[in-house]
């Protein structure tokens, strides 16, 4: 298996070899394999693809920090035509942006991409809603 070289902070370095040693994982690369696979194929859901999604993405970032804001910046210029809606605010000592877009999701998953790789960014969650099924009951309940 070929090696690839990373750098990361000491202290995620810690955070890995600590949850590897809690999971039974035979060490950090068993993780960040894992990790990496779980990260590609995040998004390849075909039940999503081809159909409107409604997408809420939150990001958290150190306050102050002048690279996040400038590529928040950028991005909230960039995909202006997908965003519905962005609050910014403050929790504790981070900015915290909220996104609401209406896109696919290839373009959701690109946004986030974008927003989980800004420097200084410590947290991005989202949550996805098919637009064309509000209203309707779940298959199960059908």
């Amino acid at each position: 298996m070929p090696v690839v070289s990373v750098s990361m902070p000491a202290d995620l370095i810690d955070r890995l070899d600590a949850f590897a040693a809690d999971h039974d994982y035979t060490g950090r690369s068993e993780v960040v394999r894992e990790g990496a696979r779980a990260l590609l194929t995040e998004f390849d859901n075909e039940r999503l693809e081809e159909r409107p999604l409604a997408a809420v993405v939150s990001a958290l970032y150190d306050f102050g920090s002048r690279p996040a804001e400038r590529r928040i910046t950028r991005l909230r210029h960039e995909y202006e035509a997908e965003i519905a809606s962005n609050v910014h605010s403050h929790v504790d000592e981070y900015c915290m942006e909220l996104f609401v877009l209406e896109t696919d999701l290839e373009t959701v998953s690109t946004f986030v991409g974008q927003v989980r790789s800004t420097e200084d960014v410590q947290s991005v969650e989202y949550s996805l809603l098919a637009l064309d099924t509000v209203g309707q009951l779940p298959e199960r309940y059908g």
